[in-house]
């Protein structure tokens, strides 16, 4: 069974989340061949520039993407890529969407701001300190939170650990523990 996880990639986006997220989840692919990511930008301009100049290129447009069928979606932080995926229509339902159908959404940094303009943050979550003033729910001092299917993220180093905790949900704890020692995790600790 094919498991779909779509990193959206706004301008202004937080290159070192983004690089994190989407390498992790990449490298989980390597050992699950069920698993797919999708890097899609916004709009129909494939480069996107992030927060600190880096540009990234998408792989697909939002437009290419069969919202039905995701599994998951994990939103890279950076204030601006934070506020360009918040004012965006189609990335606010492809939230609602999963969230009803009890699939992942995800968020590191500023972007639990997006889950929760999307009126699905509730309870414990992380994100970058100051980002929570005026959201429902309560920040937790944590590298990652899963509070059932919503999972947050502080922030920049704690990429890794997010996009670890993706492949734990998608591909299930061997692959995860597989990737914890592989990545050197545990010399961080």
């Amino acid at each position: 069974m094919s498991k779909k996880i779509l990193i959206p990639l706004a301008q202004g986006f937080e290159e070192a989340e983004f690089i994190g997220i989407a390498d992790v989840l990449k490298r989980a692919t390597q050992m699950d061949k069920n698993l797919e990511v999708f890097i899609a930008s916004l709009d129909k301009e494939l480069l996107v520039k992030g927060a600190n100049g880096i540009s990234i290129r998408a792989e697909f447009n939002l437009g290419q993407i069969d919202s039905q069928n995701l599994d998951a979606i994990a939103l890279p932080g950076g204030f601006e890529g934070m506020n360009n995926l918040k004012n965006n229509q189609e990335i606010l339902q492809i939230i609602k969407n999963l969230y009803a159908q009890g699939k992942i959404v995800a968020a590191i940094c500023a972007s639990p701001i997006v889950l929760d303009a999307a009126g699905v943050l509730d309870g414990a979550f992380t994100c970058y300190p100051g980002c929570e003033v005026g959201l429902k729910g309560q920040r937790v001092q944590k590298a990652v939170n899963v509070n059932k299917n919503v999972i947050t993220s502080a922030g920049p180093a704690t990429a890794i650990l997010f996009g670890l905790e993706l492949v734990k949900v998608l591909c299930g704890d061997a692959i995860y523990q597989a990737l914890y020692e592989g990545l050197q995790v545990p010399l961080t600790r």
